[in-house]
């Protein structure tokens, strides 16, 4: 974990983090608290819906308590590693109260696709249309 999230991760959640399976093929890495209220929503989903059941097997399924050791590290669970081809280069992306843990090469492909795909506003969801950036 780099140096600049640690001190905050370890006041928010004492270092314990939960860490589970995107669809995207890489791996999300939630404070335990943060996770928990995450946990109670997808749990909540009509389980007569079948995506609603796939995403409670996918993330709830899969989901491994973590905890940063003194020096910022995690032990990834061997599946986990498997899913997201975690061999040799990761890349650890923060998105706002979660990161996502890649496989640099996956991550730069994908980074790539989504680059290259279109830009068109009818491609935003209507929450983005007024958003400025």
């Amino acid at each position: 974990m780099p140096t600049r999230y640690r001190e905050r991760l370890f006041e928010r959640c004492e270092g314990k983090l939960v860490i589970t399976v995107d669809r995207d093929q890489c791996l999300l890495l939630y404070p335990l608290p943060d996770w928990e209220e995450i946990e109670r929503k997808l749990m909540r989903l009509p389980t007569l819906n079948e995506q609603a059941r796939r995403l409670q097997r996918l993330m709830v399924g899969h989901a491994s308590d973590v905890e940063l050791d003194g020096h910022g590290r995690v032990l990834l669970p061997p599946k986990l590693r498997e899913f997201a081809h975690l061999v040799r280069n990761a890349i650890l992306i923060g998105q706002g109260a979660r990161f996502e843990l890649w496989d640099e090469q996956r991550w730069d492909e994908r980074r790539d696709e989504w680059l290259n795909a279109g830009h068109s506003a009818e491609l935003l969801p209507p929450e983005l249309g007024s958003l400025s950036l």
